[in-house]
């Protein structure tokens, strides 16, 4: 039996602070009790802590190497996602410790990460190393394994991109619009990567949007999803260029395509969701469709902002996500619950937008749903899941002067990384004194910058392709090809 004390313990979203607390977490690794202590007897460093449900990632692509460190730069999501070919080859183990690391340091105990091949024919590999990573680290990882089989580089037709090529990438860019892995042999790999499986590491099915994954794809992904009873994870309607193309590909509705195929169910979450319209928002709250916010990344790839009256307003379950993309780079779970915390803050004409209670309950409860299911994580309660999360709340109120300081007011005003003190995962300290105690995160990121400093200089990027990729992608939108 291990025992926490703390000075303020906040058990849900939607509970009121409690004043100091005994936690006892039972061999199971779930909470055996909860009962009040007097002030008098906690340490000093014991009343310090404020105790609350882990925090959880919902959208991610675990990025132990930023982009910004290879030099894809901040721009719009379709120029972007060309200069991702600047990124060297690293070890997808690294990689991966790193961001869950990283994470873990910042609060989170599960994330969904949707993971980016460094290598197509060695996914398999790469989800072991995957596997590996998060039982090493020891925070709960959904693998969203990716199945993109449509539109390479553009929404519509390769063949328009093509012509605006300069004349020798053109046979280049040609081969890479096919030789895709099939559905039929995704579904073989991901039979067999279920033996990476472990109680911190499931593997979800992940056509990675719509415009990049044939309709029979999206079809038999739904089918099997139904079969096994395994999750979805899908980016959609990111950009205002993906609308565009979705209403032209599908005048009927876009959304009710996705339903007659039978995506939209509770086993769902998608990505972004920044051009939903309100009928759409209200269509995915009937199906008990998750939808993952991912303000930092919308703002640094200039996608735009998500319609959060319109989700609020239809009762669409909520999420938060880091996306791998940050606004400063560092993984940081508290800061971006801030950041949705001010920039959607209600206005003085009432609109209906997120509240610190939806927050809340969007990065721990529902947030864990998307990843791991319901298994009554995201509170703090007896026979819940030991997934705690101290933080150093004397440090975020050392200047009150009321004597009693608003505990959630002061968690989503000031709180960021530098106050996490301890992370245990299903009963399992991860982080102690605000370092990460699994691994040795510092010496993984010296290992990770240095490998791909190498590979940098030995395999550099074809820079001139890429630009006349980003050139052609431009020329293409701009000519309204994708509608």
């Amino acid at each position: 039996m291990q025992t926490l004390r703390v000075g303020r313990l906040l058990p849900s979203a939607t509970a009121t602070p409690l004043g100091p607390t005994q936690v006892d977490i039972g061999g199971d690794g779930r909470i055996a009790a909860i009962t009040p202590v007097a002030e008098g007897d906690l340490s000093p460093s014991e009343a310090r802590l404020m105790l609350m449900p882990a925090l959880c990632n919902a959208h991610d692509h675990g990025r132990g190497l930023a982009t910004l460190a290879f030099g894809a730069v901040d721009q719009a999501l379709e120029t972007w996602i060309p200069d991702l070919a600047r990124q060297p080859k690293i070890d997808p183990y690294l990689n991966a410790a790193v961001a869950f690391a990283r994470l873990a340091e910042s609060g989170a105990a599960a994330v969904n990460h949707c993971h980016n091949t460094q290598d197509s024919s060695a996914l398999l590999l790469e989800a072991e190393a995957v596997s590996r990573a998060a039982r090493d680290v020891g925070i709960a990882v959904a693998f969203a394994w990716p199945f993109f089989d449509r539109n390479p580089f553009v929404y519509g037709p390769l063949a328009g991109l093509i012509d605006y090529l300069p004349p020798p990438y053109r046979d280049t860019i040609a081969a890479r619009g096919s030789g895709f892995r099939t559905c039929a042999q995704n579904m073989a790999l991901i039979e067999q990567a279920t033996a990476f499986e472990h109680p911190l590491f499931k593997i979800q099915y992940h056509p990675v949007a719509p415009q990049w994954a044939q309709e029979e794809t999206l079809a038999a992904v739904a089918e099997a999803s139904q079969r096994h009873g395994r999750r979805i994870h899908i980016h959609l309607l990111e950009t205002e260029r993906q609308r565009e193309w979705a209403d032209s590909r599908y005048p009927q509705g876009f959304l009710t395509f996705l339903d007659s195929v039978g995506l939209l169910s509770p086993r769902l979450t998608v990505a972004h969701g920044v051009w939903l319209r309100p009928d759409e928002c209200e269509l995915l709250a009937k199906r008990g469709v998750a939808v993952s916010i991912n303000l930092s990344s919308n703002l640094r790839l200039r996608s735009g902002l998500p319609p959060l009256s319109a989700l609020v307003g239809a009762g669409t379950p909520l999420a938060l996500g880091l996306d791998g993309m940050s606004l400063d780079d560092d993984q940081d779970m508290l800061r971006e619950l801030r950041l949705v915390h001010h920039g959607f803050a209600r206005s003085a004409k009432g609109d209906r937008t997120i509240d610190p209670v939806m927050i809340l309950d969007g990065a721990t409860r529902i947030g864990r749903r998307t990843i791991l299911g319901d298994d009554g994580g995201g509170r703090i309660q007896p026979g819940a899941p030991a997934d705690l999360l101290a933080l150093d709340f004397a440090a975020l109120a050392c200047d009150d002067v009321t004597g009693a300081p608003d505990a959630v007011a002061l968690l989503l005003g000031r709180a960021q990384r530098r106050h996490v003190v301890r992370l245990i995962v299903g009963g399992r300290e991860i982080v102690a004194d605000g370092r990460c105690r699994t691994v040795d995160l510092q010496a993984l990121e010296s290992l990770l910058i240095e490998e791909a400093r190498l590979a940098y200089r030995t395999s550099p990027p074809d820079v001139a392709l890429i630009r006349g990729i980003q050139g052609a992608v431009c020329a293409y939108y701009a000519a309204d090809l994708h509608r």
